[in-house]
Order: C-alpha cells, then structure tokens, then sequence
C-alpha cells in the first residue's frame, strides 16, 4: 500500500508517521512519500520519519519529494495537510479581526474565512493534478477549514473525505473518565467540522447504553474545565459541545482573553522553529515530547483508521467523518458536508442516521452551513462583494459595518494569495 502526505514538510508529520509505524497491522504501509515544496524542511522531517520506521521495526519505505505527479503515481490515497501562507499568514488572521472586536481564529469567523480563500483554489489545483494522473486514489484531507474544503473537493467531483481529530480526542477523553477502552465508546456526534455537539455517549455501539448522563452527572467539571465553559452550561444544555463552541457561546470573553496574550500562530512559530531543530538531530528516532504541544492529539490514529477502512476490507468500519450531508441533516442541502458518524468502506463514506436536532443547535447549524456556501464562492469565484456576503452572514459576524471593515482588511492581508484581488 502507497500512501502520499501533500504538506509532509510539516512539522505535524513525525506524529503521523509514528502512529503508521505504530499500527503497522491496521495499516500495511509499503510506502510513505512525503510532498512539500519547502526542501530544507521536507529532508529533516523525512529523515526523521525513516529513523521512526526503523527504530520501530516498519519494512516500509519513506521517500521525500517535491513533484507531486511523480509522487501520487501508483498512490492509493492522498492526504492533505496544507497551510497556504505559513504561520505568517495565520498570525495574521488571529490578529486583524481583534481590531474590529471580533473573534481572531484560523479555522472560524473571518480569520476562517480568510484561510478558506487562500486554500480552496490550492487544494483544488492539487486535487485535480492527483486525478489526471491517477482518478482511483482516495484524498484525505485533513486541511483546515475542513468543511468549506471538503465541500469544495466534493462538488469537482473528487473521491474525498474529510477528517478532524476533535470527535477522536473526545471518544479517548471521554474513554479515560469512564474507564472503559476507545474503542467501546460511540459517539453521537453531530454537526459541522468545528460546530459540532455530543448527543449521546454509548457503550458499545449506537444501540448502546447512553452514558452521557453519567459522564456530565459525575465528571461534568472535568469536561467543563477541558472546554474552558461553565459546568452549568453543560448540565442545562444536557450534551457536550466541541471547545470550538466556545467562540460562539462565550465570544466577547473570548475577544478579551485573545487580545490580551500573544496569538496561537507566535506560540506555534516558535515551537516549529524548536521542534526542526530537534528533527535534524540524526540520533532522535521518536516523536520528542514537545510535539504533543504542537496540536493534533490523535491525528495519526485517526488518519489510520480512515485510510485503513478506504483501502482495506472492514466491513464497513463507523468513524466520525466529513461527508456529504444526503439528508442526514434533513434542514440542510444535500450537497453541504457535515461531520458525523459515517460507515466507511472502499466506497466512500455513508453517514449513520442522527437525531433530530434541538432547534438551539439547527439554527447554528443552518446559519454556518449557508456561510459555508457563500465561503465556497467567494474562494472559487472572488470579489469584493462575495467576502461582504459570506461575512455578513457569519453568526460571529453579521452586522454590515463589521463585515466592510473586514472585508477590507481581509484583502489587505492576503493580496499576494488571492489571484483575483
């Protein structure tokens, strides 16, 4: 089996890597290629990720290149881990919207959308290149914002599913406070990529005993301070809301909070910078410590699972995914992606039916699917016009003077990665 990591320069990748060499049964790897146009960082990540396979005992190869077409030859999936910019361009969109009292963030809001303009035509081009050379790999795309991307993959008609380690991190925390084993809990996980709540937490399955109301009876507090809201919160709302809730459900503390301290994308610049050096070291032959603190718990299990269920025979394995909505979401398009559990085989993903949302939830929901939307055209179309729209219809957002100032700031920032300003 083949796998190809576009963005295998980043420093995410030796956690990749050691979960492939770690359930090297789940996953039989023949060959790693890792993509990225950065040389310099592509050889010390590369090298690193062979002396992770050896010390660990993988028969696999790992080879570093910076010719995708050669690279997805024979490939059977492809997996996006892409930031158009750096984290230059992610400072960024944490920073400028705080000028306006909005939320600076890189996966929402117009930080989002801003990430979501600079990406989708480069994932796009990417993912095209792959099905002109090789039309039967899957593309696993781990590229924030996940949904808008997904999409995006989706409506050119691309063998694509999208992927999150939020739900995963959840399934193993939640695992942890009821001691029972990850792979006993069910998630009834429901929503969008980063707006997305826990219905239900079952044993064994989604027929399963719910222990949800044990889990918040007796460890609320733990999950409370895990997503930085109330315990009263939560024990009034009676589910668990992804800590991207947050943004939302307590947003001018938020604002506060985020003007206040250096943003994520200078804390994360400075670890990467630590995190290479450590990389180049020829005697360092596993994940060092350090980059638990980078993000992605559980990324490399997650990927694993899904690209395991694509290209293997597992009748039908049930993972949070992103996927096309196809009535899961009956108030929403069919053609919109929403993360929820999906039964995944070598045909793609198929959602598992969900419960009827709380209108509390649904008009979340609905109001971020249709930002997504108006996202999606402004990055495939442009213009000044589409951000104004896309956002002005963000729940984050929404009043016109906010969205022109915005707007306005948005393309200052980002004129060197969006063709058509």
């Amino acid at each position: 089996m083949k796998l190809v990591v576009v963005g295998g320069g980043s420093t995410y990748t030796p956690e990749l890597v050691d979960g492939f060499a770690r359930l090297r049964d789940t996953l039989p790897l023949g060959e790693l290629v890792l993509v990225d146009p950065a040389a310099d960082r592509l050889e010390l990540v590369g090298g690193l990720a062979r002396r992770i396979f050896a010390r660990q005992g993988h028969p696999g190869t790992v080879t570093t290149t910076g010719d995708l077409v050669a690279a997805v030859e024979g490939a059977d999936a492809v997996l996006l881990q892409l930031r158009v910019g750096g984290q230059a361009a992610r400072r960024q969109d944490e920073t400028w919207p705080l000028e306006c009292g909005c939320v600076g963030q890189e996966t929402t809001g117009a930080g989002g959308l801003a990430k979501a303009l600079r990406t989708v035509p480069v994932v796009l081009d990417i993912a095209d290149r792959v099905r002109r050379t090789n039309p039967d790999a899957w593309i696993i795309d781990f590229t924030n914002p996940v949904g808008i991307v997904t999409r995006a993959l989706l409506q050119a008609g691309h063998k694509a599913v999208g992927l999150c380690n939020v739900a995963i991190g959840l399934q193993r925390k939640f695992a942890a406070l009821l001691d029972v084993a990850p792979g006993d809990v069910h998630l009834e996980h429901a929503g969008l990529n980063h707006l997305t709540w826990e219905l239900g937490v079952r044993l064994g399955g989604p027929d399963g005993a719910d222990l949800l109301p044990k889990l918040l009876a007796e460890h609320g507090d733990a999950v409370a301070d895990d997503l930085r809201l109330p315990r009263g919160l939560l024990d009034r709302l009676g589910v668990v809301p992804s800590y991207y809730l947050r943004y939302f459900y307590a947003h001018d503390e938020v604002v506060d909070e985020l003007r206040r301290k250096p943003s994520r994308a200078a804390e994360v610049a400075a670890m990467e910078r630590r995190l290479l050096e450590l990389y180049g070291d020829p005697a360092l032959d596993e994940k060092p410590a350090l980059l638990a603190e980078r993000g992605g718990a559980f990324y490399s299990e997650a990927a694993v699972d899904l690209a395991a269920s694509l290209l293997g025979d597992r009748g039908g394995a049930v993972q949070v995914v992103n996927t096309r909505n196809d009535g899961t979401l009956p108030f929403l398009p069919d053609d919109a992606v929403v993360e929820v559990q999906a039964q995944v085989d070598r045909t793609g993903a198929r959602p598992l039916p969900v419960r009827e949302l709380d209108p509390l939830y649904a008009g979340l929901v609905a109001q971020v699917t249709a930002y997504e939307e108006l996202a999606l055209e402004a990055a495939l179309r442009g213009g000044r016009d589409r951000v104004f729209r896309a956002l002005l219809a963000h729940p984050l957002i929404g009043q016109y003077a906010y969205a022109d100032t915005l707007t306005d700031r948005l393309l200052a920032h980002n004129r060197e990665h969006l063709a058509w300003a």
